[in-house]
């Protein structure tokens, strides 16, 4: 018994916390000897990627020139675990398929498998990149990451971003529509290598049309290149504003000069302005949209810092 009676309530308190901590300390210790024993046994199923080379050389060293090797193996033999990493990071753990004699059940084979459970393990990794990708287009064609991609290409050499045929020969496999556009007198050069189908679309899904890139300002796909046209404008052209560039211009290609969408200027403009005729100014004779073109005056078309009218 304590000499100082007040002390005692503590003592008790002391005890009963005692009591409670030490079976909590054996659970937890129990808990985390399961937790060890679980993952020993799941990095069992591993056998890194060494391991396959042994059968699958070809392929191995194919990937060895990829980004891939160095993202996966490389982080594999610096201590990285196999399941998340090397071959098995792609392919799953391969210790049964190893026990099998190369039993082709017991390993994941991407060509084996839907387009839907390979996007899964292309994205397990890449959804950062491409979030929107399951929403694109091509996702909801069916056309998977491998349609496109070669992980580990093993004819040839590796292709930028390893695709399995550069652009724009591989987009137009499918998109065989747009191929006769880039033969037109007037196109964007991307037959001649200028430029490429996936500068101006996002082949991964975006939330615009076509899966063209977002940007702030929609225009900018446009004004990247063409910076004359991107202001700001003290006037700006509305068109430009609500339509976009592909309200006049056709971008992939045209039988008319600067790509517009038509062989004359002033029937193009009268889509909305067709009250002009009206006017004594664009009426028959002086000034008249049927003798003269209407950028002869109209010159900064695609917005003004001077005239309201965009006259020059």
């Amino acid at each position: 018994m304590p000499s100082n009676p007040r002390t005692f309530p503590v003592l008790l308190l002391f005890l009963m916390l005692s009591a409670a901590i030490v079976p909590a300390q054996q659970a937890g210790g129990k808990s985390a000897q399961t937790g060890g024993a679980s993952a020993s046994a799941e990095a069992s199923k591993y056998v890194g990627s060494d391991t396959c080379k042994g059968c699958h050389e070809d392929i191995y060293n194919a990937w060895a020139k990829t980004p891939h090797w160095k993202t996966t193996y490389l982080k594999e033999k610096s201590g990285g675990s196999a399941m998340h990493s090397g071959c098995e990071g792609c392919h799953g753990p391969g210790a049964e398929h190893v026990e099998g004699g190369g039993d082709v059940t017991k390993i994941f084979r991407f060509e084996d498998a839907s387009t839907k459970e390979v996007d899964a393990r292309c994205l397990a990794c890449h959804a950062g990149a491409h979030p929107n990708f399951d929403r694109s287009p091509h996702a909801k064609a069916n056309v998977g990451c491998t349609t496109c991609h070669s992980v580990h290409p093993t004819k040839g050499k590796e292709e930028e971003k390893l695709l399995k045929v550069s652009q724009p020969g591989l987009c137009f496999q499918c998109h065989s529509d747009t191929k006769p556009a880039f033969n037109m007198p007037f196109h964007h050069k991307v037959n001649e290598g200028l430029i490429t189908c996936s500068d101006c679309h996002d082949v991964h899904g975006t939330f615009n049309v076509n899966s063209v890139k977002s940007t702030a300002d929609q225009n900018m796909i446009c004004t990247r290149c063409h910076a004359e046209t991107r202001g700001p404008f003290v006037y700006d052209h509305t068109a430009v504003k609500t339509e976009g560039c592909v309200g006049c211009h056709s971008p992939h290609g045209s039988q008319n000069a600067r790509l517009l969408n038509m062989p004359s200027i002033n029937p193009l403009c009268n889509q909305c302005h067709s009250g002009v005729s009206a006017n004594t100014v664009h009426g028959m004779n002086a000034g008249s949209s049927e003798t003269i073109t209407c950028t002869d005056c109209h010159t900064y078309i695609h917005g003004s810092n001077m005239n309201v009218a965009f006259l020059r």
